[in-house]
């Protein structure tokens, strides 16, 4: 006999297990030849997005559904949070946001007032980047059928040169545009009843255009991968890249920016602290050459923790790995995230 399978909390995590289902339910029902449109990149590359080319450009699309627990949080809601996901997400293919839908799922008994908090936010992000609404759809199911709200969101946008991960090269420089994990430290804490005003945590959750699309101007050709690292956090991005590129990423500690907060949270409750999802970081795979430069430009526009924590590597022997060297000299694999980190994050 069989036994019967089931989802759990750990399929939807982004870590692991959310590749191993989507393979299994989703990825292999589909042969190479539908895996992409139009001369663009699709579920063959397994980015940020998904682009159609069109001419001399290549239409940037993401899609993303937003179920944050709590709805709202220090340093925003999950408005705030949907509209910057997927600015963010068209932004890390190379991609400039021109246009955005959305679908709102909510439940029966959701006050109005709160959802019009979360609308306003949401209108505010696009409104201060230049992003179009133009289109939409709104649900709402009964109170056993869904906690809360659920916005799902189509971001649109254009690009001359696409950025896909899996172009990192041998001697590329890992960037980091920020401190890292603040937006996964501050859910957790919330879910964990903790007083935020102790903790001193707070969601770094923002849209990023004004740092990426300086950089695409100015450095495009010399960015071979890019991604906010929001489920799975750093950890699961540069696992990601390593695979995909047969590099080797090699990290250090002592480069890579973590307030004090997020890291004593995240080692009280045993999780790597570099899992923890960030909703306002952009981490860049740059040619050696420029990573300085680019990195000084990223302190210019505002990013004032920008840093080079590593780079990627060629090796037979360590190819697809992460490793991280710790602030005393050692040297250990950083592994993807496994299970159920975070329930309910983005």
């Amino acid at each position: 006999m069989v036994k019967a399978r089931f989802l759990t909390l750990a399929h939807g995590a982004g870590g692991v297990e959310t590749g191993e289902i989507l393979e299994e339910l989703v990825l292999s029902k589909f042969p190479p030849e539908l895996k992409k449109a139009l001369e663009g990149y699709g579920t063959d590359v397994l980015d940020d997005g998904a682009t159609l080319k069109i001419g001399g450009l290549h239409v940037v699309l993401s899609i993303d559904a937003y179920t944050v627990n709590p709805p709202f949080f220090p340093g925003g809601n999950i408005g705030v949070l949907a509209a910057s996901g997927s600015i963010n997400d068209v932004l890390m293919m190379g991609g400039r946001p021109v246009a955005m839908m959305d679908s709102i799922v909510a439940q029966e008994g959701f006050p109005v007032d709160k959802l019009d908090v979360i609308m306003e936010s949401f209108a505010k992000v696009l409104r201060e980047n230049g992003v179009a609404l133009i289109g939409g759809d709104l649900k709402v199911l009964p109170k056993d059928d869904l906690s809360g709200v659920v916005i799902t969101t189509v971001g649109v946008g254009l690009a001359r040169k696409v950025i896909v991960d899996r172009d990192l090269r041998p001697g590329d420089k890992i960037v980091v545009s920020g401190p890292l994990g603040e937006h996964g430290a501050t859910i957790l804490a919330l879910q964990y009843g903790v007083d935020l005003g102790e903790t001193q945590l707070r969601s770094d959750v923002r849209p990023l255009t004004d740092l990426m699309l300086p950089l695409l101007e100015k450095y495009g050709d010399h960015i071979h991968a890019a991604r906010d690292p929001t489920r799975g956090g750093l950890a699961m991005t540069l696992n990601d890249w390593a695979r995909e590129s047969g590099t080797v990423i090699v990290v250090e500690e002592d480069r890579i920016p973590l307030r004090e907060p997020v890291v004593s949270y995240a080692e009280m409750l045993g999780i790597e602290p570099l899992a923890l999802a960030s909703e306002g970081v952009a981490v860049l795979g740059v040619a050696a050459d420029v990573a300085e430069e680019i990195v000084g430009e990223m302190r210019r526009l505002g990013y004032s923790e920008a840093s080079v924590i590593g780079e990627a590597r060629r090796s037979e022997k360590y190819s697809g790995y992460v490793l991280y060297k710790s602030s005393v000299g050692g040297v250990r694999i950083l592994e993807p995230p496994r299970g159920e980190l975070v329930p309910r994050i983005c």
